[in-house]
């Protein structure tokens, strides 16, 4: 039985993200929202995975990644850090205050 004959509750937890990108990115959307999109994978994929979405930006595509890793957070052109629900850094109001995330 080969992986395309599973259901998704037969496959890893690294398999199913796979699965999902591959999905987000095959209709060319003009925007892709990633919440920890490198979670489940080994470093690798996930380097591959960035790189991915590098290139998709390049190309026109918006990306907004929610991430906990620094290195993923590093591919993106702008980067707003929240802590306890608020933006600390990277994203304030008119006035220069905090801003409720």
């Amino acid at each position: 039985m080969g992986k395309r004959d599973l259901y998704p509750s037969q496959l890893s937890g690294g398999q199913q993200q796979l699965v999902a990108v591959a999905r987000a990115v095959i209709a060319n959307p003009k925007l892709i929202l990633a919440d920890e999109p490198t979670g489940n994978l080994h470093s690798g994929q996930g380097k591959e995975i960035m790189e991915l979405f590098k290139r998709l930006n390049d190309e026109g595509t918006t990306i907004v990644q929610v991430t906990h890793s620094e290195t993923n957070a590093a591919y993106g052109h702008r980067i707003i850090q929240l802590a306890d629900g608020w933006v600390v850094s990277g994203g304030s109001d008119q006035a220069g205050q905090r801003i409720p995330a």
